[in-house]
């Protein structure tokens, strides 16, 4: 084997490694936030009928689709062209939690999701956290 054929078998290894470390990243654990604390700019805190607009303002600024699903809780629902999140949130005046309900074309195994799922739950955390201690 000449060096110009070692050359060119290092570079195809060293893309299909690059290719192969890629597609593993791309698959992440699903991204939950867990009792967030319910923080306000106020000293009083807020009533659960307080926390369920935030959220709700929160969520649609950002795109998403929230239907009330009981007392403390909205579906959330992210269509971004052919993929779909939907999530539980569940609140009350002191905490309020995201967690993944379900999902299309973001390749959910049960363990793993597409890592652009957690960057969408991370932004409306960010979103839900700023509009309540705007309150």
């Amino acid at each position: 084997m000449n060096a110009i054929e070692r050359a060119l078998r290092a570079l195809f290894v060293g893309a299909l490694l690059l290719v192969t470390c890629g597609a593993v990243q791309a698959q992440v654990p699903p991204y939950n936030v867990i009792d967030a604390p319910v923080v306000t700019s106020s000293q009083g805190s807020l009533t659960v009928d307080a926390v369920a607009k935030a959220i709700l303002r929160s969520g649609i600024r950002l795109g998403w689709r929230l239907e009330p699903a009981g007392p403390g809780a909205i579906t959330g629902t992210l269509v971004l062209r052919t993929h779909t999140a939907v999530v539980d949130i569940v609140y009350d005046s002191k905490t309020y939690s995201i967690k993944y309900k379900d999902s299309v074309n973001l390749k959910y195994n049960g363990t793993t999701i597409h890592k652009n799922y957690n960057g969408w739950i991370q932004n409306l955390d960010k979103a839900i956290r700023a509009e309540l201690v705007s309150l």
